[in-house]
């Protein structure tokens, strides 16, 4: 019993210096793990700008299909079902991308870059849509 608590103590003593490992320097990544850590902070920040715009997107679509004519409403449906798409879209060519090191530890860096190149291309797309249906 006394070992287990000692075992238990010393593995949480531990723990505090797994959460203090400095984040990388994105800037100048070195390692893969760095690298695909980068990747994948650049991922997430690209998608929560998408998102963002997706957003707006909807409102705008929303409001045009609100004086519309019965017969031309569903912009906002059509947004929907396009975005949906995208995402698949850009989930699999990614995956298809990530192919080029398949298995190896340069295949995450790989996607996470794919989808965050997509994704920004995806967010410029949606910012014009928004700007065009808006006016």
């Amino acid at each position: 019993m006394k070992f287990t608590i000692a075992a238990a103590l010393l593995a949480l003593s531990a723990l505090p210096a797994f959460a203090q490992e400095p984040k990388p320097d994105c800037k100048n990544p070195i390692t893969q793990m760095e690298m695909t850590y980068c990747e994948e902070q650049e991922f997430g920040a690209a998608d929560q700008i998408l998102n963002a715009e997706y957003q707006k997107a909807r409102k705008v679509m929303k409001k045009w299909d609100a004086g519309a004519e019965a017969g031309s409403k569903g912009a906002e449906d059509a947004l929907v079902k396009a975005q949906r798409a995208w995402v698949a879209y850009r989930d699999a060519q990614c995956a298809s991308y990530g192919y080029q090191a398949h298995g190896g530890t340069m295949e995450p860096q790989l996607i996470y870059g794919c989808q965050a190149d997509l994704t920004r291309k995806r967010t410029a797309e949606l910012k014009e849509l928004t700007e065009i249906m808006g006016n």
